[in-house]
């Protein structure tokens, strides 16, 4: 395990961005790309400024999110890896929940699966030992920017910057891991529907090829930056579906598997 040093020995510049990037949250302010995308140089100088603003917020971190972690996602921001966000506990809500459309700036949704830690995930925890030491749930995503018209053209560093445009999440029952097959978590399917209309239906497989994969990517990088993901803490480990824009409405997600159902009501 490094230190946490590689995450806490900011540049003057760096800490600038992200105290922007804290004000432009909590005046909801949306920024402009270009002003800010020389700022960061690459992947650490850009999780160094998420690591700052998560600070900044002074809250727990309930969680993470995976981002990028689909061959079309990867590609649409120039990527060949998957990133990851923090997401404190606000963020975090139990369906059904309700969203108010005024408490974000531009979201999106996708369709997750949330893992949770029953015990400190280690990064020599093999994909099985994870099923052992997790439950999971079905989950809605709602990813959000501090930059304006961010999807699809935001860069991979504001991105990372952005604590992987963390907004909500929202979950459903959780299951115990356990209960399932390394192979049955590759195989589930979801159909999102807004106002009984279906928007989107995906697959599992799209995120790594079995989001136990997302899961494991997270805590190996986790770990190699002096962190461990805990027990109790979330992962929403990837989406489906490429996401369409959040807009007011009720949104219901089926998933198969037994893994049940999440609702979603936005205003």
């Amino acid at each position: 395990m490094q230190n946490t040093t590689s995450l806490t020995d900011l540049t003057k510049t760096e800490s600038k961005f992200a105290q922007t990037l804290f004000s432009a949250l909590q005046t909801q302010t949306k920024l402009d790309e270009q002003k800010y995308k020389d700022l960061v140089t690459d992947d650490d100088s850009g999780y160094r400024v998420q690591y700052a603003l998560t600070q900044l917020k002074n809250e727990p971190v309930a969680g993470y999110k995976v981002s990028l972690t689909s061959k079309q996602t990867q590609d649409m921001f120039d990527a060949d890896s998957p990133l990851y966000g923090a997401e404190v506990k606000h963020q975090w809500l139990k369906s059904p929940a309700n969203v108010k459309l005024t408490d974000l700036m531009e979201p999106l949704v996708e369709v997750e699966l949330v893992f949770t830690a029953k015990s400190d995930l280690s990064p020599e925890d093999s994909v099985e030992d994870l099923l052992q030491k997790t439950t999971v749930a079905p989950a809605l995503e709602l990813p959000d920017a501090r930059f304006n018209d961010w999807f699809p053209s935001l860069s991979k560093l504001m991105v990372m910057s952005d604590n992987a445009v963390a907004g909500r999440v929202v979950f459903g029952n959780e299951v115990d891991s356990s209960n399932f097959t390394v192979d049955d978590l590759s195989r589930v399917h979801a159909e999102l529907k807004l106002n009984d209309k279906s928007l989107a239906a995906g697959d599992s497989s799209e995120v790594l090829g079995n989001p136990l994969n997302s899961l494991q990517w997270l805590v190996k990088k986790l770990d190699s930056q002096g962190l461990t993901l805990r027990t109790g803490q979330r992962v929403s480990s990837g989406t489906f579906v490429l996401p369409p824009h959040l807009e007011a409405g009720h949104y219901t997600c089926h998933f198969t598997s037994g893994l049940g159902n999440v609702d979603l009501q936005v205003k």
